[in-house]
């Protein structure tokens, strides 16, 4: 197939053609590859087994997916920069600096800030970079004083007053971290303060205009207006019961505090019940009343109304122990200026600082120089970016080619020896390995997928037993049996770094496994079948047995008289009944005998060379139909919904064939050579005559058989 005159080769790899990147000139005109060639068209960038801030580099968007155009884009661009794109093929980990196209502009820049990134890690003769080089930008900015990122740090200026407001900015505000992993402001930072200052400080100007109208107590107007929102409710509730009581006089005892209410406490300790007490009326409730001052207060609010009575009253009231309902309404409108000016209040966030040092901020000079350094700052926004993206370099040049291989072709699985991005580890359960592991983050909507893919799966909760980490994964067994594969079996599985975890079976998705399973799979199924009727045979007699011995131990009487000691004589036995049931069980055993004797005797009636082939078509006829849909299930067994309920696009089918299966799960097999001791001292011992005896009844049979044949013995059936 030709794409702009590149020629693209391609090989069947899993049933699928697959193209074959594996020169410079392919990585060039990737883009021209139609994307229906490609094998998946969308990968996430969690749970894969390559660097994950590569990939969400590469994850232009940040929509944590990453998609044929990102990929694209992202090989366009290296491709830019290198000299030999074939380099890419290497995957290595260690970049050298001349593998940078410095022709191009950007590939000159590039290789200056490449120079400062290798200067500034101490390693000034070195020509080659790493990830870890270029990833430690905290190492790389940390002795610079402007890095390009708008952020200003305590190293930014050595004057003591602009520390002190970069201080008080990050500590009212908040605070950036910079590219050297320190913390400071920007200039949104610095506007959003300033804004605070000035409107606190316009805020506060209003008092000093008018300081008698809005603080009609002078300093104690703050404390005494809190107060009086403490008291409003509780001082409005009793006027307006007094006013009841005058209203009907009769209802002034169901106003007042009812004796009922009070014995229910009076058993208690009544310090600790100030909270039911507070709920009493604030006094004696009479037809418009005063409130007194003095004395009769409600015990839960004495202190507040002394309060209130030396703040408020003792000024506007002078010599009074009680007030009107009138008085006390003149004393909360005295309130209403300051209640308005403490609604209105801005700037609180940066009140802490106290109105002078606010009015000193704004008064000075400091926010423009503190911009002057912001700018300084940014203007050197481009070098920074540019050591930024020689990073992204380096990780493209290492891994980059790495996800082509298991995006757009599947390379890497289907790859003796090596593993795809998506293969968590290894899990090890029943004496064998299972390869092709996939990380799970929702397992019923992945099983609900994963189900399609014809596998045997299981689905196993696993925790690292170095950092207590939990994750579920789903393994897919594709050789061997699955006798002893059970929900609650424990397992081992050790992740790609080669750490272990302990592994639970969740869940079982079950399906053929292989051909010599399917085989034996009726068999086993009768097996079990039999099996569970004994146990339930079983269990039910064991249960009948119990039944009665209970009920006969419970009709035994505790005392005996000379009425009960007399033994009732027992009942006669019922022959009739016996004869029948085991008439019935003679005529089953004879009928089944008669069966097993009719098929000998048709087995036997065939020519020697007929009953191998009697034989096996016996065999064939229970286990045929079994094998039959086993083959075609498992030469159509497809990774690709397992990925796509992980959130990958597979375009093509990954088929698990037979063959293949057998290498992603492996058996255990004794080492090469291995010397083995038969001699089993917990195995019964066998008779040494067995042997012989059964080898002399065959020959005696094979003799028989032989003289019945040819008639020179007669055998009647």
């Amino acid at each position: 197939m030709e794409y702009n005159n590149h020629i693209w080769s391609f090989s069947t790899v899993g049933g699928v053609k697959r193209v074959n990147i594996d020169s410079g000139d392919d990585l060039l005109y990737l883009a021209n590859l139609d994307p229906k060639l490609w094998t998946a068209l969308s990968c996430p960038v969690n749970d894969l087994e390559i660097d994950k801030k590569t990939l969400e580099i590469i994850d232009a968007d940040k929509d944590g997916q990453i998609r044929v155009p990102e990929v694209i884009e992202a090989v366009n661009w290296i491709n830019a920069l290198l000299k030999y794109p074939a380099d890419l093929l290497k995957q290595d980990s260690i970049f050298p600096l001349s593998a940078i196209n410095d022709t191009t502009p950007e590939g000159k820049v590039l290789l200056d800030s490449a120079r400062v990134i290798i200067k500034s890690t101490g390693k000034e003769n070195a020509t080659t970079l790493t990830v870890e080089d270029t990833s430690d930008t905290a190492k790389i900015f940390a002795a610079t004083r402007f890095n390009g990122d708008g952020i200003i740090t305590e190293d930014t200026t050595s004057d003591p007053e602009l520390l002190k407001l970069i201080n008080e900015i990050m500590l009212y505000t908040g605070s950036a971290t910079d590219r050297g992993g320190k913390q400071g402001i920007n200039s949104e930072l610095l506007q959003s303060f300033f804004e605070q200052c000035e409107k606190y400080a316009a805020w506060y100007a209003q008092k000093d205009a008018d300081p008698d109208t809005i603080f009609p107590l002078g300093a104690d107007t703050e404390s005494a207006y809190s107060n009086l929102c403490a008291i409003r409710s509780k001082v409005d509730d009793f006027y307006i019961r007094c006013r009841l009581a005058a209203f009907d006089p009769q209802s002034t005892e169901v106003l007042n505090l009812q004796v009922a209410r009070v014995e229910t406490i009076t058993a208690k300790d009544l310090s600790g019940c100030m909270d039911e007490i507070a709920a009493y009326p604030l006094a004696k409730i009479e037809a418009n009343r005063s409130l007194p001052l003095s004395s009769g207060i409600n015990p839960a609010w004495e202190n507040a109304i002394t309060t209130f009575k030396n703040l408020s009253v003792s000024k506007l009231f002078p010599g009074k122990d009680s007030i009107s309902e009138q008085e006390w309404n003149s004393i909360a409108t005295t309130f209403t200026a300051f209640a308005k000016w403490i609604s209105e209040k801005e700037g609180a966030a940066i009140e802490a600082l106290g109105v002078e040092r606010v009015r000193e901020i704004l008064s000075g000079a400091d926010k423009m120089q503190l911009t002057s350094l912001i700018e300084q700052d940014k203007a050197l926004e481009t070098e920074a970016n540019n050591i930024i993206l020689v990073d992204k370099l380096v990780r493209y040049h290492r891994d980059l080619f790495k996800l082509l291989k298991n995006f757009v072709t599947f390379f890497d699985f289907y790859t003796p020896g090596s593993k795809a991005i998506f293969q968590a580890g290894t899990l090890y359960i029943d004496q064998r390995s299972c390869n092709l592991c996939i990380k799970v983050r929702d397992m019923p909507k992945h099983s609900t997928l994963a189900s399609f893919s014809g596998m045997y799966l299981i689905y196993c909760d696993c925790v690292s037993r170095a950092t207590s980490e939990k994750m579920t994964i789903v393994a897919a067994l594709t050789n061997g049996d699955i006798d002893n594969l059970v929900v609650g079996r424990n397992a081992l599985f050790y992740d790609r770094k080669g750490l272990d975890w302990d592994a639970t079976i969740v869940k079982i998705i079950e399906n053929p496994i292989g051909i010599r399973q399917a085989f034996f799979s009726p068999y086993r199924k009768v097996s079990r079948f039999i099996e569970t009727q004994i146990n339930k045979f079983a269990s039910s007699e064991d249960d009948k047995v119990a039944s009665n011995m209970k009920t006969g131990v419970d009709a035994v009487p505790l005392k005996v008289d000379e009425t009960t000691a007399k033994k009732e004589p027992a009942k006669p036995f019922d022959i009739g009944k016996f004869v029948g049931i085991f008439a019935a069980i003679g005529l089953a055993i004879g009928a089944i005998g008669t069966a097993i004797a009719s098929v000998i005797a048709g087995f036997m009636k065939l020519e020697w060379w007929k009953m191998p082939i009697a034989f096996v078509g016996l065999l064939l006829l229970i286990s045929g139909p079994s094998m039959i849909i086993a083959y075609l299930k498992l030469r159509k067994r497809n990774l690709a919904p397992l990925l796509d309920a992980n959130g990958w696009a597979i375009n093509a089918r990954v088929i698990v064939n037979i063959q293949f299966g057998k290498a992603l799960t492996q058996l255990a097999e004794l080492p090469k050579g291995a010397k083995i001791n038969f001699n089993d001292p917990f195995t019964k011992k066998k008779n040494p005559l067995l042997p012989v005896l059964l080898i002399l009844s065959a020959i005696a049979g094979v003799v028989l058989y032989c003289l019945w044949k040819y008639k020179f013995i007669h055998i009647h059936f």
